[in-house]
């Protein structure tokens, strides 16, 4: 169906805008509106909510534009996840009409009109930056930008026009509005010329592009893998020489910015791509002291199953665990660090291993802001990693009342696949303990103190019991 769909696109593309590649020009493209005979949009594939709030704006007598990801995912035959929306209304312009609105951001104010847990995003129209104060006009407050001596938008609220708004835009694709007042889809860019040669490209030059805001790096290859579309030479040429400006951009997004990467469905070809652009080494500087030019390291195995194996839940609508995802991704650079410390410290290793837990966790917050009750579970996933091995008693029963047993038992069961055979035994033992009722569970744990049930401990040895002797009477 997708491919019907996106055959009519294509189809429709040629018609309207007539452009050969060959002399297509890039530089200062036309403006093309494709009225509603034309396209494949109808209103019937926008979100209810996102209906109400272009109508409520354009009745009160605001332009309102659908743009972005909802109509470039509408016209390749795709769901939209978001619906964003752009209007010429300022940020309390928007407040004023819908009590159910949130002003958030400060580098470019945003307004949120919530519906339950559906969050309808509008922009004000952005406009170009410039070195004076911009004129205030009438009640729309303007705000001058500012940069950093790299060249990053530490400010952007700027207003300015639809056209305007369009060249400050990231990708062509992404510059595409669709006209709530006509139902008409208006192409600044020739994005949709691109959604049908399947090419990620930057508006204007990429370096600089990159340097107001170097997420956009990242965008390009979230586009370039969830959309299947290659990135156009000229905006991919910048990316590695420009990865370590990911460096100065706050923790806190880059966490988003890593679910929306790594738990999108694509994770494993996205992942792939941040290699190649060394971007994922920006990311995860941890890891990338683990990698090797063949992907042999027990690191790269691990991130290479857990990211397809979270790409396999997400494809039959199962719920994905950010923790779990973290936990097994620094794994191993975190027992290694324990190795080491109990190698240089003298410590037992089970106070080097929660030591070694802690550094690994403090250093990855660094560059990904993880939330605490994300790296509470890493913890709590990764100590019972130790726990699992220790089934005399009465342990194993404690262990299966853990609240995060089953997660652990998971990830012990994942490691298995790339560690030696007396975890695969343990993985198979912990398997058949969750399977059996009680009394064979009783007869397991027996079976483990008598020493014939194949632990992986061998039985505490006795010292001989030694007779106490009769004190000799004394002789008289």
């Amino acid at each position: 169906m997708g491919c019907v769909i996106f055959n009519r696109v294509a189809s429709f593309c040629r018609k309207v805008l007539n452009i050969d590649n060959s002399t297509r020009c890039t530089e200062e493209p036309d403006l093309h509106i494709i009225p509603r005979q034309e396209h494949g949009i109808s209103r019937k594939d926008i979100s209810e909510n996102a209906l109400k709030v272009l109508y409520r704006l354009n009745k009160a007598g605001y332009d309102a534009y659908l743009v972005g990801g909802g109509v470039r995912d509408i016209l390749l035959g795709k769901q939209p996840k978001d619906f964003d929306i752009a209007t010429n209304a300022t940020p309390e312009e928007i407040k004023q009409l819908f009590r159910n609105c949130r002003l958030i951001g400060r580098r470019f104010r945003l307004a949120h009109i919530l519906f339950g847990r559906d969050v309808i995003e509008v922009a004000t129209f952005r406009g170009h930056h410039s070195d004076k104060p911009a004129p205030q006009t009438g009640n729309k407050k303007q705000a001058v930008s500012a940069q950093s001596q790299e060249g990053m938008l530490l400010r952007d609220n700027v207003y300015g026009s639809i056209d305007e708004d369009a060249e400050r835009r990231d990708f062509t694709i992404n510059a595409l509005y669709y006209n709530i007042d006509d139902y008409s889809v208006t192409d600044y860019t020739n994005g949709v010329q691109d959604l049908n040669d399947r090419v990620i490209r930057l508006i204007g030059d990429p370096e600089t592009r990159y340097r107001e805001d170097p997420v956009r790096m990242l965008r390009a290859i979230r586009f370039a893998a969830k959309l299947d579309m290659t990135i156009e030479p000229k905006t991919a040429e910048p990316i590695h020489e420009l990865s370590t400006l990911l460096r100065d951009i706050p923790a806190a997004r880059l966490f988003e910015e890593s679910l929306k990467l790594l738990q999108s469905g694509q994770g494993y070809a996205t992942y792939k791509l941040l290699r190649e652009y060394n971007l994922f080494q920006q990311l995860f500087p941890i890891l990338s002291e683990h990698f090797t030019e063949d992907n042999s390291s027990n690191t790269e195995k691990m991130i290479e199953f857990i990211l397809k194996a979270t790409d396999k839940r997400l494809a039959k609508d199962q719920r994905v665990n950010p923790a779990f995802m973290y936990a097994a991704m620094l794994w191993y650079p975190m027992t290694t660090r324990a190795e080491e410390i109990a190698f240089a410290s003298g410590l037992a290793y089970y106070d080097a291993f929660m030591v070694a837990a802690n550094d690994i966790l403090d250093e990855q917050v660094k560059s990904i802001a993880i939330p605490r009750r994300h790296t509470t579970t890493v913890r709590d996933i990764w100590q019972q990693q130790l726990r699992l091995s220790r089934r005399n008693g009465k342990r194993a029963f404690k262990a299966m009342e853990h609240p995060k047993f089953r997660a652990s038992y998971d990830f012990l069961e994942m490691r298995s696949h790339f560690e030696d055979d007396d975890l695969r035994d343990l993985a198979q033992w912990w398997k058949e303990f969750q399977q059996v009722d009680n009394q064979k569970r009783n007869k397991m744990v027996q079976q483990l103190n008598d020493g014939s049930g194949g632990g992986n401990r061998r039985p505490r040895r006795r010292r001989p019991h030694q007779r106490r002797r009769k004190p000799q009477a004394k002789s008289s």
